[in-house]
């Protein structure tokens, strides 16, 4: 049987460019509602673009068909993932817990540092537990009520709480990204971390400074926003007491053990429900259909939370917007999004267009810091064309290996470039995994936030620079902990 023939430049630059060009439209015509179906046309239609291309240069489509199965089930420990998260929104908003965190948050946040003081509350729980999903669906959704109740911005507040759960997603050994990365490249995870600290922390102090800027001139607003009648309609709809933090701590306690995000997460909406059985039996049967028993009122309604969500109706529109949603069913959407990135991506990957791509992109470097750049730049791409961060830290690292050892760079310099290039970029992309996943979390179309989610784009940015200082580290002191110059 005859091998496929290799692509050509034009041939894989053509589903890129229509993908591009489609995307656009979308949210041409669409708006934010471009990520509820029209990008997941846009996806799928490349995906049959590359599909002919692959065809027409000798690929079978058995092959391919197979590139795309093995693609998307690399996705279903996500999509179980959300589907838990969906879950555990809806049984936290019933049971309390997300009520009582707004409420708290209500009288502890200082307007003036509430952004500040957020990313960096998302960026210590991140770094203790290593994921930046766990982070945004459990203390980013109470952050973003607390902010809608005070008046401050929803879209800086959620740029706020991506910019830390990313930070300490980043730093943390328990993260699974911060695994991947040096473990393709060659390296071990520490000197992996320690290397990033010096494109991490520039990002994360310049990040802090402008959040503190930007909270103190948006006091005058926030000051004159009424927070006692919000409070007070929490507190008549919903039982408020701290213990019905219970799931938060349960849930990031199993976090801490390193359980599995799915396990962890479903186990607290569980314990949400059997918190909202016992203490929100008021709202519940307010819920509840009139001819149900008490006790068959209480299970269809937390059953429905879990798959459903919950609707608060009451004369302040800001408690509807603040306390409905949830449900396994909102998830959805975003699901659909993730399998047909991922039906793009693995098309891209299988008949070698994306890896065409790559191959040309090495032909015009000659510099180490053109190297380093060049890594930085194609994560970043395979994030926007593959949308899944694991194939943007993958790709380019195994794609790129080969060159750092024979320029007799340390294995570190890749992993570092891959992740400030592929891990931080992808929630900045609303098609990517990760970016679908915190729109469906936080409600906010990652094109508006990404403006505000500064340390995910200063990162590659200060890649960059330290790569154009000549701030590598050579092969023979991979093991020493001096960032040493490197000629250009």
């Amino acid at each position: 049987m005859s091998q496929p023939r290799q692509p050509s430049l034009t041939q894989a630059l053509v589903p890129i460019l229509v993908l591009l060009s489609l995307l656009f439209l979308a949210v041409y015509y669409f708006g934010d509602a471009s990520s509820s179906g029209p990008n997941q046309v846009a996806l799928l239609l490349c995906a049959g673009v590359a599909t002919l291309i692959g065809l027409y240069n000798g690929n079978r489509r058995e092959q391919i068909e197979q590139a795309i199965i093995k693609g998307i089930s690399l996705t279903l420990g996500a999509v179980l993932i959300l589907l838990a998260v969906g879950s555990l929104i809806g049984s936290w908003l019933l049971s309390g817990t997300v009520p009582t965190m707004i409420y708290y948050g209500l009288q502890l946040l200082n307007p003036d540092y509430f952004y500040l003081s957020s990313c960096i509350i998302c960026a210590l729980v991140a770094l203790c537990i290593g994921s930046s999903w766990t982070v945004a669906a459990t203390i980013g959704v109470a952050l973003m009520g607390v902010a809608s109740g005070m008046g401050l911005s929803e879209v800086i507040c959620a740029g706020a709480i991506v910019s830390g759960a990313y930070f300490g997603d980043k730093l943390s050994p328990l993260s699974d990204t911060t695994n991947l990365a040096p473990a393709v490249a060659g390296t071990d995870i520490f000197t992996h971390i320690r290397f990033m600290l010096y494109s991490t922390l520039p990002s994360f102090g310049l990040t802090l400074l402008l959040f503190l800027i930007l909270g103190l001139r948006s006091t005058a607003e926030t000051k004159s926003i009424e927070l006692s009648s919000l409070m007070q309609s929490l507190s008549s709809h919903f039982h408020i007491a701290w213990y019905l933090l219970l799931p938060l701590a349960i849930t990031l306690f199993l976090a801490l053990r390193k359980i599995p995000a799915f396990p962890a997460i479903g186990i607290g909406a569980l314990v949400g429900g059997v918190m909202a059985a016992f203490f929100q039996q008021d709202f519940i049967q307010a819920q509840a259909a009139p001819a149900l028993s008490e006790l068959n009122g209480t299970v269809t309604v937390i059953w429905k939370a879990m798959y459903e969500g919950i609707s608060v109706t009451s004369d302040d529109p800001r408690l509807q917007d603040l306390l409905s949603g949830g449900g396994m069913g909102s998830m959805l959407n975003t699901i659909w999004l993730i399998i047909s990135a991922m039906t793009f991506g693995s098309v891209m990957e299988a008949t070698g267009l994306l890896q065409r791509v790559v191959q040309e992109l090495l032909k015009g470097v000659r510099t180490v810091a053109g190297l380093i750049i060049t890594t930085i730049t194609t994560a970043f791409g395979t994030n926007v064309v593959a949308g899944d961060q694991y194939i943007g830290i993958v790709m380019p690292a195994r794609m790129f290996k080969p060159e750092y050892d024979k320029r007799g760079l340390a294995p570190e310099n890749l992993s570092r470039a891959v992740e400030d290039g592929g891990t931080v970029t992808s929630a900045l992309i609303p098609w990517n995994t990760c970016g679908a996943y915190m729109h469906s979390v936080l409600l906010v179309n990652p094109l508006d936030y990404a403006l505000y989610a500064f340390f995910n784009w200063l990162t590659p940015l200060f890649g960059i620079l330290l790569a154009l200082m000549g701030l590598q580290r050579p092969a023979y002191k991979s093991n020493d902990t001096a960032v040493i110059r490197s000629t250009l």
